[in-house]
């Protein structure tokens, strides 16, 4: 099956099954803070194009101002219901609508923000190669990543230093190697992870 096709049917399929829970959290997160339901950022997508990602709203409105990185339980910018739905990331189920309109696959690199693409080296460039996805290598590895940053000193510094160049090894890994059994093998890590012991990262926080 043509991974496209696979993304088409998965998402088709989940919209339709999550119907009701989706339109209970939208109902949830526009009653229990100012704003609206849904998040869109700008993310880099397959070639370089940029696309509206999707998300529920997890924090108040105008929070990007004060930066695109999150800290944790420490950041007084995420919302209490907020908290939740980034720690369950179900805040990340509204792209399965990116997946079936094109932007996004259901396994694939997570797809960044235009300042951090910036800063990607040629060789790191290859992971704009393929869709990007909601699921992947990186995001299993760096399920705890805003845990991980909100250990550092400079979070930003971090991020950039630390965490982003050993999550695009790990996309770029996947990018030389993907096919549909390695993509089947990380959604069931995924859930897994999800379901099972949210222990923090292994990863020790610069």
């Amino acid at each position: 099956m043509a991974k496209r096709t696979f993304d088409i049917l998965v998402a088709a399929c989940l919209l339709l099954l999550l119907f009701p829970v989706l339109l209970g959290f939208a109902l949830l997160v526009a009653l229990t803070s100012t704003g609206g339901a849904f998040f869109r950022q700008e993310r880099v997508g397959k070639d370089g194009r940029p696309f509206r990602l999707l998300k529920f709203r997890t924090m108040r409105p105008g929070s990007e101002a004060g930066g695109q990185l999150t800290i944790g339980g420490r950041d007084p910018r995420i919302t209490g219901v907020g908290r939740w739905l980034r720690k369950t990331k179900l805040d990340e189920l509204p792209q399965l609508w990116n997946v079936l309109v094109g932007d996004m696959s259901v396994v694939g690199p997570r797809p960044e923000v235009p300042k951090y693409v910036a800063l990607y080296a040629p060789a790191q460039r290859a992971v704009l190669s393929v869709r990007p996805g909601i699921t992947g290598l990186a995001s299993i590895r760096y399920i705890d990543e805003n845990e991980l940053l909100a250990r550092a000193t400079e979070p930003e510094r971090a991020y950039i230093e630390e965490v982003m160049p050993a999550k695009l090894a790990l996309e770029l890994q996947y990018v030389r190697e993907h096919n549909m059994w390695q993509d089947l093998r990380i959604l069931g890590d995924t859930v897994r992870k999800l379901l099972g012991s949210r222990r923090p990262s292994d990863v020790t926080a610069p």
